[in-house]
C-alpha cells in the first residue's frame, strides 16, 4: 500500500474507533462535548491547531416538531384558521431550513464546531462533516424507514390542506387535527423514551473520511490553496452547527463546500441538490468535477437535509457525498448503526473519490 494511503487508512480507523467508543454523541450532550475534545486532541497531535466555535442548540428536534404538531392539532380540532396558518408556517420554516423568530427559545444547550485550517492562497475548499448523532424514532424502524419520505409528504399535504379546511370544511379539519394530535403524543413519547444511537455510519464515517482527507491534503501543501476542515455539532437537530458557522465566519461567496455524510456502507452518490420542501440545486466546480469522475452516481436528495443546506441557501457552491442502500442510508438513526456495520472498504473508496474531487478543485 502507498505510504500516504496507509497513513490515511490509519487515521480513518483511529477516528472511527475514537468516536464510536462513546455510547452516542447526541447534540448538546456531555458525550458530544467529549467527542469534540477527542477530535480536537487528535488534530492538535497531528500539528493542526483547532478553533472551537461554541453556540447554543437543542438536544433533540422533538420539541420543535411537537410544537408544530400541537399548533396544527389545535388549528384543526378547534378549528381555528390562524392557528393552523401559524403551524403550517412553522412546518415550512423548519423543514426548508429558513428558521423562525422563536428558534432561540429551543436553543438551551452548548454545542461546538471544530475548525482547522491549512495552507494559504486564493483558492479555497471547505471540508465539512457532522460528528453528533441522533435519537431514534419508530419511523426509522427497518420495516418502516423506506416509507419515511411518503410519511413526510403526507404531513406536508395535511398541513397545507388544514388551512382552507379550517375555514370551509370543519369535519376534514378535525380529522387532520386528530392526526397531528396523535403525532404530538408520539413525539412526546420519543422525547421521553427513545435513546440516542451510536452513529457509526451517521456520521462518524464522514468525520473520519473528512479528517483523513484534510490531513492528507494538508501534507501535500498545494500551492496557492487554503483548506478548511469544519466538524460540526448539532446537525441532527436542524443543521445548527452549519448555521452557526455561517453566522460567525466570513467566507468568500465562491468558496466550494464538500460535505461528507453517511459513507460507511452502500453505494456512493454525489448530491447535485437537496431539499425536503423544494430542491435547491448545487452548482460550481465540485459538481462539475464529480460529473467527470468515475466512482459515484448523481442524486437529488430529498429524504432529509445535509449541513450543506444553509450554505446552498447562501449561494455557496456545494456538493455532498453519501452512500445509500436502495435509497436509504444503511441503519439510519437506528440502534444497529454501530462500528460492526461500517465497511472499511467503503470508507477507503470514499476517501479516494473525495481526494480526487478536492485536488481537482484546489488545483484549478
Amino acid at each position: 500500500m502507498h505510504t500516504r494511503d496507509a497513513v490515511s487508512t490509519e487515521d480513518i480507523r483511529s477516528i472511527l474507533a475514537g468516536l464510536t467508543a462513546f455510547p452516542h454523541r447526541g447534540s448538546g450532550t456531555a458525550y458530544e462535548r467529549q467527542a469534540a475534545a477527542f477530535l480536537r486532541d487528535y488534530l492538535t497531535a497531528k500539528g493542526h491547531p483547532v478553533e472551537s466555535q461554541v453556540f447554543l442548540t437543542s438536544r433533540t428536534y422533538s420539541w420543535e416538531l411537537l410544537g408544530i404538531s400541537a399548533l396544527l392539532a389545535i388549528g384543526g380540532l378547534y378549528p381555528a384558521t390562524w392557528v393552523a396558518l401559524l403551524g403550517a408556517y412553522w412546518f415550512w420554516a423548519y423543514f426548508s431550513g429558513q428558521g423562525t423568530p422563536w428558534d432561540r427559545w429551543f436553543r438551551r444547550h452548548a454545542s461546538q464546531n471544530l475548525i482547522a485550517r491549512a495552507g494559504r492562497g486564493t483558492r479555497r475548499l471547505v471540508l465539512i462533516a457532522h460528528y453528533d448523532s441522533a435519537k431514534t424514532f419508530f419511523v426509522y424502524h427497518p420495516k418502516r424507514v423506506r416509507g419515511f419520505r411518503a410519511n413526510f409528504l403526507l404531513n406536508a399535504a395535511l398541513a397545507g390542506v388544514l388551512i382552507p379546511a379550517a375555514m370551509w370544511a370543519p369535519l376534514l379539519a378535525r380529522v387532520a387535527g386528530l392526526y397531528f394530535l396523535a403525532q404530538a403524543v408520539l413525539l412526546l413519547t420519543r422525547e421521553r423514551t427513545a435513546p440516542y444511537v451510536n452513529g457509526a455510519n451517521d456520521n462518524a464515517s464522514g468525520v473520519a473520511v473528512a479528517t483523513a482527507l484534510f490531513l492528507d491534503l494538508a501534507a501535500q501543501s498545494i500551492e496557492g490553496a487554503e483548506l478548511w476542515l469544519v466538524l460540526t455539532g448539532a446537525e441532527e437537530v436542524g443543521a445548527q452547527g452549519a448555521r452557526a458557522f455561517l453566522r460567525q465566519n466570513t467566507l468568500p461567496g465562491d468558496t466550494p463546500v464538500l460535505n461528507i455524510d453517511n459513507v460507511g456502507a452502500g453505494t456512493l452518490y454525489y448530491a447535485t441538490g437537496e431539499g425536503m420542501l423544494g430542491v435547491i440545486p448545487f452548482r460550481g466546480p465540485l459538481v462539475e468535477a464529480a460529473s467527470r469522475l468515475e466512482g459515484a452516481s448523481p442524486l437529488v436528495y430529498t429524504l432529509a437535509y445535509f449541513d450543506t443546506l444553509p450554505f446552498a441557501r447562501a449561494g455557496y457552491p456545494c456538493l455532498t457525498l453519501i452512500r445509500l442502500d436502495r435509497g436509504i442510508p444503511p441503519h439510519w438513526h437506528w440502534p444497529t448503526d454501530v462500528r460492526e456495520h461500517v465497511d472499511d472498504r467503503a470508507l477507503a473508496d470514499t476517501l479516494t473519490y473525495a481526494r480526487a474531487l478536492a485536488q481537482t478543485v484546489l488545483r484549478q
